[in-house]
């Protein structure tokens, strides 16, 4: 659809195409049109003329609609900023002829808007009828009493001014109009001249007071402007700016000199901006990559590029930036790069670096190619370290950043990370990382190795799947030596997994790749690896089965297998069958739950365990293992209770729920010979009874006070398990500024306990357990902390799981096992995070004790004790200005002696940051290191130091 405004000399065209509902009217440059877009189904169409848009010159009124139907309703609205209305909106007005368009007959027009605030409503049927016209009619003595009166009122409060509209010459008066092809095809485009006086000489306009010259999306201010008409030429005197286009470019001058359809000129002692629109004092970021300049001179050489002399760059805010590039010459691509030539870098006025050639991002979405700011810092065991990176923006969807760091004490790192995103379901994350060492101690003990990690996800067509998460690890000491991170340093397993998955109507298939491996110690061999490939799996989830009222599953793999680890291996690659089909009869009753389930299990191996006296081997003799499994789940109705009372502002719920699972496992009687591989490995006979309950709290706020107002602290920083990760590994989770406050009622569980204990009715599982050693079973790996048992018993640990969540910023876990027969608690772990303001505090502890066992005759092993804390804290946020901090430390209870330790501060300004940081790693005899890093981040454009993103604490 398409509104026409016909001007004397000039056409404007309206487009409701795209736009918002109410949009600037401003001219698009070299062009006789302005094009303004609104939703495409809409039957307003308001046009906002900012008071600087001459109606005199109205003749008519024109719409266009591409899809038929005829209408008899219009309505047009000339609102003027005193609510002045003038409506031509009677449907009785309008003449219509079979060929002509409809008109409304007259011959007067709306008078002219000086600085007022304009507005063009336009209310349009829902079907309008292709070149529909309206032309003026004569107004009443009504209407033009109005007209007048409002026009007069606004000529006494505002200040005189005086506004041209000038026209490109052209040697074609009667060509017809057309769209612009660019938006800098300015010589087409008119001239709008305002100022509070004016002389006019020929071509030559002379202009005094408050100057504005607007062509296209750029204006020109001065305090006196002399603008040829013939040429575009203009001289500008006194607080001179030029702003607009599409980066928003803005420059304040001295004097200068332009010519507005060739966007080319010159201008004196230059302070500017790109990606900023100013507001007053204030400046409004529209890009997220701001860019500020300032120079002797500036050269404006086309609508996209700059030349800045003897000035600075820099992407905090003038006049006082905390860094810049103090440079002879830089030249600017406006939506490209800045290269800066023979600068220095300086930090508060003192020049740091110098630079024979830099690039500087000015673009909104800043990936440029290059060599990175150099890494420094310094280790007690690396010395000096001194590194370099480059990074390639191969395109808008893949790069590459490579480096290399020199560590004086020990030799050279090498380091990379590749990353795709070739659509919105897809991406591919390659990291390397690898250290030439020369070895440390006497004699040098080399420690250095490689770390490779891939992690890769895709969605396919017809609900398939594919995830690659591959991670290689020449050997545990390497990464205790030189992983940067704590919890990963100390972490001894490499797992490895690729597979395709389609799940469709409640049935999944998956075909995978998988390679374990754990450390035992830091001895080369010295580790265990177990590898499934291919491996093949179908299930289901429970069906119905027919109309009957039972349901039906399966679960079934056929994989090829491997384990070694000293003394130890199997073939290169065995197989494994497996199918469990199952049955069950879910029945509910008054609240009641039952549910009975029946399934056959059928396993069979190509080799398996043989050997005796502590020696064992995998022999190439095929095994089968027959289970049957029966289990009869109760649940009986939950118990709950409200209370009347209202307590902190809300009302509270206790429900109870408890439950009994009877489990019944027979046939198994080859366990000592099944080899180990993962849990489809470890089940064995067993009669058993598992009981527990279950006790929710439950509170409902019932005021409509805000809570969780403003940041949370350091979401980052927490004691317990990884950061939720993110789907594409290098993004950042968003935090808001100001996160939304809650108000309206909000139910929370905040209190959940459990307590479950396991009755073994038969004590020593068929069989299968073997007084002394660490036996692991299927029945008690997913029950208590110790997943083993050492010798016969009827009763297993009793376990507790409490969970207290008031509120998203308040998180504590307390998981505890008591065993009767050890007389008390053999495993605890504590975890507690709370975040209140600006400030983060955690703790954790864990306690585990292990029972001994004996491994051969003459060989005992004692029960060993862990115990070790962890504590945190932290103040402000990572986006915080001024001063953040956090410290974060592990200490072992049982050795006594601190393991890790690290303490970081940062302190951020508008466009910059420094952070300084000091760890601690004691990891036995492979490591013992004090380091002290740190880095200076620049908004957008990179970071001085060593301390990595990855690596801080928040």
């Amino acid at each position: 659809m398409f509104v026409r405004f016909l001007r004397k000399n000039a056409l404007f065209i309206a487009n409701s195409d795209a736009w918002s509902r109410d949009v600037n009217f401003q001219r698009l440059p070299s062009s006789d049109f302005l094009v303004i877009h609104n939703e495409p189904r809409a039957r307003e169409l308001p046009l906002d003329a900012g008071g600087k848009l001459l109606f005199a010159g109205i003749v008519c009124f024109r719409v266009d609609q591409s899809s038929g139907g005829l209408s008899r309703h219009a309505r047009i609205d000339i609102e003027l900023e005193f609510r002045f209305h003038l409506k031509l909106t009677s449907a009785d007005e309008w003449t219509r002829t079979k060929s002509g368009p409809k008109k409304y007959n007259g011959d007067q027009h709306p008078s002219l808007c000086l600085s007022g605030k304009c507005r063009v409503k336009f209310t349009l049927p829902q079907r309008w009828t292709l070149s529909e016209e309206f032309v003026r009619s004569p107004m009443t003595s009504r209407t033009r009493f109005l007209i007048t009166a409002a026009l007069v009122c606004h000529l006494l409060l505002a200040p005189s001014l005086v506004t041209s509209q000038l026209l490109r010459p052209t040697n074609h008066a009667n060509a017809s109009p057309k769209l612009p092809d660019s938006l800098h095809a300015s010589k087409e485009h008119d001239v709008t001249l305002s100022a509070l006086t004016q002389e006019k000489r020929g071509p030559l306009y002379t202009l005094h007071g408050n100057v504005e010259i607007h062509y296209g999306t750029y204006i020109l201010r001065g305090d006196e402007i002399t603008y040829n008409s013939d040429t575009g030429d203009s001289t500008a005197d006194g607080h001179v700016t030029l702003e607009g286009g599409l980066n928003d470019e803005h420059i304040q001058a001295s004097r200068g000199k332009y010519n507005v359809w060739e966007e080319r000129g010159r201008f004196e002692n230059v302070t500017g901006s790109i990606g900023a629109h100013l507001r007053g004092t204030r400046v409004m970021l529209t890009s997220s990559n701001p860019f500020f300049f300032s120079g002797k001179v500036v050269e404006k050489n086309g609508p996209d590029h700059f030349k800045v002399y003897d000035g600075t760059v820099t992407t905090c805010e003038l006049p006082r930036p905390k860094w810049q590039f103090n440079a002879n010459k830089v030249s600017v691509d406006v939506g490209g790069t800045a290269k800066i030539y023979h600068s220095t870098f300086d930090i508060r006025g003192i020049p740091v670096l110098y630079f024979p050639f830099a690039t500087l991002p000015a673009e909104r979405v800043p990936r440029q190619s290059g060599f990175l700011i150099p890494n420094l810092g310094t280790s007690s065991v690396k010395g000096t370290i001194i590194g370099e990176s480059f990074f390639w923006a191969i395109n808008r969807s893949m790069d590459l950043h490579v480096g290399a760091e020199y560590y004086s004490a020990r030799g050279w790192a090498q380091s990379g990370e590749f990353r795709a995103q070739p659509s919105d379901t897809s991406f591919i994350d390659l990291n390397v990382f690898s250290v030439l060492d020369r070895g440390i101690g006497h004699p040098p003990v080399d420690q250095g190795g490689q770390d490779v990690r891939l992690n890769a996800e895709g969605a396919f067509g017809h609900n398939f799947r594919g995830v690659a998460n591959i991670d290689y690890l020449s050997s545990f000491v390497f990464r205790l030596a030189f992983s940067e991170v704590f919890t990963q340093a100390v972490s001894s397993e490499v797992k490895s997994e690729a597979f395709l998955s389609n799940t469709t109507n409640g049935f999944f298939f998956n075909g995978s790749m998988q390679r374990y491996q754990n450390f035992e110690s830091t001895t080369p061999g010295d580790d265990i690896r177990i590898l499934h490939a291919p491996s093949i799996e179908a299930s289901s989830v429970d069906r119905q089965l027919g109309h009957s009222p039972f349901y039906w599953s399966y679960d079934a793999a056929a994989e090829g297998l491997s384990r070694s680890e000293p003394g130890f291996s199997t073939a290169a690659l065995l197989g494994r069958f497996d199918l469990n089909p199952s049955l069950s009869l879910p029945l509910h009753l008054d609240g009641w739950s039952f549910r009975p389930q029946f399934s056959l299990r059928d396993t069979i191996y190509t080799q398996q365990l043989a050997g005796g006296g502590g020696v064992k081997i995998a022999e190439s003799d095929a095994v089968n293992r027959r289970a049957l499994e029966a289990s009869v789940e109760l649940r009986p109705p939950a118990v709950s209770r409200i209370f009347g009372r209202e307590f902190l502002g809300r009302k509270w719920k206790h429900v109870i729920e408890p439950r009994v699972v009877y489990n019944y496992v027979t046939g198994v009687d080859n366990f000592a010979n099944i080899l180990r591989f993962d849990e489809r490995d470890i089940l064995s006979n067993t009669n058993e009874v598992e009981y527990g309950v279950i006790n929710r709290l439950y509170a409902k706020r019932t005021s409509g006070h805000a809570e969780n107002c403003g940041q949370e602290g350091m979401p980052s920083l927490f004691i317990g398990g990884a950061a939720a990760p993110t789907r594409v590994p290098w993004e950042r989770a968003n935090q808001a500024a100001d996160p939304p406050c809650g108000t309206g009622p909000q139910v929370r569980e905040v209190v959940t306990w459990e307590l479950a204990q396991k009755y073994f009715i038969d004590p020593t599982f068929g069989g299968a357990l073997t007084p002394g050693r660490s036996n692991v079973f299927a029945n008690t790996v997913d029950l208590t902390g110790v997943s083993f048992l050492t010798d016969a018993r009827h009763l297993s640990p009793l376990i507790s799981r409490l969970r207290v969540q008031t509120s998203e910023r308040t998180d504590i876990e307390w998981d505890v096992d008591y065993d009767f027969k050890l007389g008390g608690v053999d495993a605890s772990t504590v975890l507690a995070n709370y975040r209140v303001g600006s400030f983060t505090i955690g703790g954790g502890d864990a306690y585990l004790q292990v029972p001994g066992e004996t491994q051969a005759s003459t060989l005992i092993f004692p029960p060993q004790l862990f115990n070790q804390f962890r504590l945190l804290l932290g103040y402000g946020h990572t986006n915080k200005r001024g001063l953040s901090a956090a410290t974060n430390i592990g200490f072992d209870a049982k050795q006594g002696f601190l393991q890790y330790a690290a303490v970081q501060s940062t302190y951020n300004w508008d466009c910059c940051g420094v952070s300084v940081e000091f760890r601690r790693f004691a990891l036995g005899s492979v490591r013992n290191e004090n380091q002290y890093r740190f880095t200076f981040a620049l908004a957008n454009l990179g970071a001085l130091g060593n301390l990595r993103r990855n690596e801080k604490l928040f």
